[in-house]
């Protein structure tokens, strides 16, 4: 399987600009998950990166091959597209040796292979269906089989899940996983859920407008994001900004809910706007004070359940921060207008660009 390199693509429609610059390497038998709202440049960079359409600027690499002048039958690539693209009047074992037959295997390997992808993707038996006779998650695995029954050297999915109700993704996603690790296929993954991404990624590209805006692990990305976007993206709801001043030594943040007292180690110039973003499950809600750093007065604004989260929406100084808990910590339900305190941790601080 090839390691992929994508040097400073660029794609216009129009007078709109697609994607600009973006650079990334995909390491040889990993899934890298592309991940951003609608309109971001997802589609369009693995379009690109397939051959389905052509680059304005820049180069694409397999191993240390440049790709772009080579036409995409001829790049050994799986795709499965978001709706599928199963060919309705075909049962599900042609349409997975469809792409067999197109690269002249005899019959023989056919069946071989047809049977072996039918099991890989939990569809055995199932193979004289039609389209139409199959549930969504059905079609998923056909179109995944279909993509890898070729033996691809990458392995592109666009949105993959997004037509599935909850259960069923969460089922797909780890069958996908599953799949990609025990054959070792270079794959990336396009979705614009966060969860999704984390669950299944190896490295995450966030997209925003045709850009990066920031890369890293899912481990990264969620605990320690750079970007004032990706926190936003990843549900980071408490996000401050404000200028910074110094009381015996420390920085604090002024902001409209109070000083912030920051960490230790933070390296900052007096009178800096910066904006800090803090960890909703972080935060310390009491009934009574305990005279900690950085606590402030809270006002219960609305509470609400979540399953396994109890989310709390709190006021101080009439700015609303809010709190997430695991069912399992909460004894009594908040009330509106109920008077607690809040605590902010210094370790639950980050700093944003």
């Amino acid at each position: 399987m090839p390691s992929i390199e994508v040097k400073n693509i660029s794609k216009k429609f129009d007078d709109s600009i697609a994607i600009q610059d973006i650079s990334f390497k995909l390491e040889e038998g990993k899934l890298l998950t592309l991940l951003g709202p609608s309109g971001s440049g997802k589609t369009t960079i693995l379009r690109l990166i397939a051959g389905l359409i052509e680059l304005d600027t820049g180069e694409i690499f397999f191993d240390d091959i440049d790709v772009v002048k080579i036409p995409t039958e001829e790049r050994n690539i799986g795709f499965v597209f978001q709706s599928y693209a199963l060919f309705p009047h075909l049962p599900v074992s042609e349409n997975i040796a469809f792409g067999l037959e197109t690269r002249k295997w005899t019959k023989e390997a056919i069946i071989v292979r047809v049977k072996e992808m039918l099991a890989l993707v939990g569809l055995t038996g199932k193979g004289k269906r039609y389209p139409r006779e199959l549930s969504g998650g059905e079609k998923s695995r056909v179109a995944l089989a279909r993509a890898l029954a070729p033996n691809p050297s990458l392995l592109l999915l666009d949105e993959p899940l997004s037509a599935l109700d909850m259960s069923l993704k969460e089922t797909l996603r780890e069958t996908i996983r599953n799949i990609q690790q025990k054959i070792g296929v270079s794959t990336i993954y396009v979705t614009h859920d966060q969860t999704e991404a984390m669950e299944i990624s190896d490295q995450i590209l966030v997209l925003d407008h045709g850009q990066i805006v920031e890369s890293g692990s899912p481990q990264e990305l969620y605990l320690a994001p750079k970007k004032k976007f990706t926190a936003e993206f990843f549900g980071i709801t408490n996000i401050l900004t404000g200028k910074v001043t110094t009381i015996h030594e420390r920085y604090y943040l002024n902001h409209s809910s109070g000083s912030i007292l920051l960490p230790k180690n933070w390296s900052s110039t007096v009178d800096e706007e910066i904006t800090i973003a803090i960890f909703p499950q972080h935060i310390i809600l009491s009934n009574n004070t305990k005279k900690l750093d950085n606590e402030f007065p809270a006002i219960v604004v609305s509470s609400s359940f979540g399953g396994s989260i109890v989310s709390v929406i709190v006021e101080v100084n009439g700015f609303p921060f809010e709190i997430q808990f695991t069912s399992s910590r909460i004894k009594n339900k908040f009330t509106e207008g109920e008077k607690l305190y809040l605590s902010i941790p210094e370790s639950s601080i980050l700093l944003l660009e």
